[in-house]
């Protein structure tokens, strides 16, 4: 048995959840998102009419591995409409800094010209300080996919770790060349 898959999954207060045969839609106070559900995997409430449960036809592999699946799928878009999904990025480097401004987001990172980038609709960013971005949103992939193409505009690099990183990341650092005078 799938031990992801066989968890019922709570649904918080304000969360109004649809069941439809391939889409589970979940609405609450910070959004609405929706996650898919595949032909042979099966999504019901249970009879206290705050969970629901995910189950397979039969043990056949695919259907194990869509069972776990489909559980965390319906699990972050029942959570997420509920307390939002958040990434922090700092960025670190002399001069290197970030404003949002009328929906866009402009990254001083120390090319030659600013970058520029459009924030989608479904998220919310903030910059608390100039060399910090947090991203909010219902959407769990959403916010994870945005925050890996922001870091991948100038990710952090090894030797003085300049760069945009997760707020939680460590960064390993390599010693440089060294001079080493030799007498012959």
């Amino acid at each position: 048995m799938s031990r992801i898959g066989t968890k019922p999954i709570p649904v918080p207060e304000g969360v109004k959840v649809t069941i439809e045969r391939t889409r589970v839609t979940a609405e609450g106070p910070h959004g609405r998102t929706s996650a898919p559900v595949p032909p042979p995997i099966t999504v019901k409430e249970a009879e206290d009419g705050r969970t629901l449960l995910v189950d397979r036809p039969s043990d056949n592999r695919q259907h194990r591995a869509l069972h776990g699946l489909t559980r965390s799928l319906v699990y972050n878009a029942v959570t997420g409409v509920a307390k939002p999904f958040r990434k922090i990025l700092d960025i670190v480097g002399v001069g290197y800094n970030a404003k949002l401004a009328e929906g866009r987001l402009t990254l001083q990172i120390g090319f030659c010209h600013p970058v520029h980038i459009d924030v989608p609709p479904d998220l919310t960013l903030t910059t608390p300080s100039p060399q910090r971005i947090i991203i909010e949103g219902c959407d769990k992939h959403a916010v994870g996919q945005f925050a890996a193409n922001v870091r991948k505009i100038r990710p952090p690099e090894p030797y003085n770790g300049k760069g945009i990183r997760y707020h939680d990341e460590r960064v390993l650092r390599k010693a440089g060349k060294s001079f080493v005078s030799g007498d012959k």
